[in-house]
């Protein structure tokens, strides 16, 4: 039997510009370097080693340059750039990069967050939930720069806490979703963050709790902290 991820597109959202990198990097934040490597490439890289063949990049800012870098090949993975003419927020996004979807369910990465989950138990978990839109969840000591996110102990997310401090569980920036789920974002600029996941907190949205190291490179601190992180 062949690892059904390999049938599974993978979306990756890269069209940050990096605004509170500047002076860290230069150029799109996806491609921002550590050690010596795009970090977009250890993405990538976690992709191919989970057994994807065929991954989408969203991309607006800069997005001929990630072209250039990345090409239409990476490893094992057949790319497609997915190009916003002007910004359409994270659900908007993935909207625009349906023609580009291939099957029914699609992992879909923040560019800018890197976990050590494993893909595949986390879709044998989205499937068991059948769930439409199942988030990874990692923990966290203190909760106040990403929200924590409650579930119950059938793991749907009940409530989205951006402003609550101490330990928690917090999105890791990795989600299951079904292409019909996509097909209901509006057609105008939306956050999946702020505004889609929201409005499905105790209305089907799942959150899958893994004990997985996690890393962001949203600010300059959390950019040298991946240095260390890929060492």
């Amino acid at each position: 039997m062949g690892n059904p991820l390999s049938d599974l597109t993978a979306l990756v959202l890269a069209g940050g510009k990096g605004t509170r990198l500047r002076g860290a990097i230069d150029g799109p934040k996806a491609l921002a370097t550590i050690r010596g490597k795009p970090f977009l490439f250890y993405l990538l890289d976690r992709l191919a080693e989970s057994g994807f063949r065929k991954a989408v990049l969203c991309t607006g800012y800069l997005s001929d340059v990630i072209r250039e870098v990345v090409g239409t090949q990476y490893r094992e993975i057949e790319i497609t750039h997915s190009i916003e003419k002007q910004p359409l927020g994270t659900a908007g996004a993935l909207k625009h990069a349906l023609p580009s979807i291939t099957s029914e369910t699609v992992l879909v990465l923040n560019g800018d967050s890197f976990h050590r989950g494993d893909f595949f138990s986390f879709y044998e978990w989205h499937c068991a939930k059948q769930s439409q839109a199942s988030l990874l969840l990692v923990p966290s000591a203190e909760c106040s720069r990403f929200g924590q996110v409650e579930t119950d102990e059938d793991g749907r997310v009940v409530a989205f806490s951006p402003s609550r401090q101490g330990p928690g569980w917090i999105n890791a920036g990795s989600y299951f979703f079904s292409r019909s789920f996509i097909e209901g974002f509006p057609k105008t600029c939306y956050s999946l963050e702020q505004e889609i996941f929201p409005r499905y907190a105790n209305n089907g949205l799942y959150g899958h709790q893994s004990q997985s190291d996690f890393i962001d490179i949203g600010t300059p601190s959390a950019w040298h902290q991946a240095q260390v992180f890929f060492s």
